[in-house]
């Protein structure tokens, strides 16, 4: 596990295009969300303590959003052939466990994460109607073992400002977790 902090991709970029399968080969495309107010990128994976320790409190705050009009959608970036508790049968059970009710997609290629300058695991990217990215980082600043409450404040905080309308939240911070465990020569240059 190497500690690793989101990149903080400029915001107002558009939203990478992306077509990924979930778990039982279902393709899900950006376009799917066409109609959503908002949209929630989340790069996740099964096996990372910090996305342990947030997973439930995240099935609960998607659902509630969701139920607001946001879409959201959780990517899997990692290699899975070596680290196989990322694998899609892998996936299928973590869905089940956390009851996430969003997709949850298999970025075989790693492109996908490359596109959106994905860093870390949990790495959040919220955009608004126009698909401009609105805010990025993290969920709030509770890590393992840091004895901070579960809030979600900080991801909460920008999700409520772009379904009311309302300016960016002007700081945002950094997630924090576990490094894309990227294809032996596929790390982007973006790290270095």
């Amino acid at each position: 596990m190497v500690r690793t902090a989101s990149t903080m991709l400029p915001l107002g970029t558009s939203a990478p295009d992306f077509s990924l399968c979930d778990p039982e080969g279902k393709v899900v495309s950006l376009h799917d969300f066409d109609g959503a107010t908002a949209l929630l990128v989340v790069f996740l994976c099964n096996h990372c303590p910090y996305v342990k320790h947030i997973a439930d409190r995240f099935a609960e705050l998607a659902r509630e959003y969701q139920a607001r009009g946001v879409a959201v959608v959780g990517i899997n970036s990692n290699d899975y052939q070596m680290y196989p508790d990322d694998s899609p049968q892998k996936m299928r059970d973590e869905i089940a466990r956390r009851g996430y009710t969003f997709p949850y997609l298999v970025d075989e290629t790693q492109e996908v994460a490359k596109a959106y300058r994905a860093a870390c695991t949990p790495d959040f990217f919220l955009f608004d109607r126009q698909r401009w990215l609105f805010y990025r980082g993290q969920m709030d600043s509770s890590r393992p073992g840091n004895n901070q409450p579960i809030t979600g404040a900080d991801l909460r905080r920008a999700l409520d400002a772009v379904l009311e309308g309302r300016p960016a939240p002007e700081e945002q911070w950094p997630s924090l977790g576990c490094n894309i465990k990227w294809k032996p020569g596929n790390e982007p240059e973006y790290f270095g």
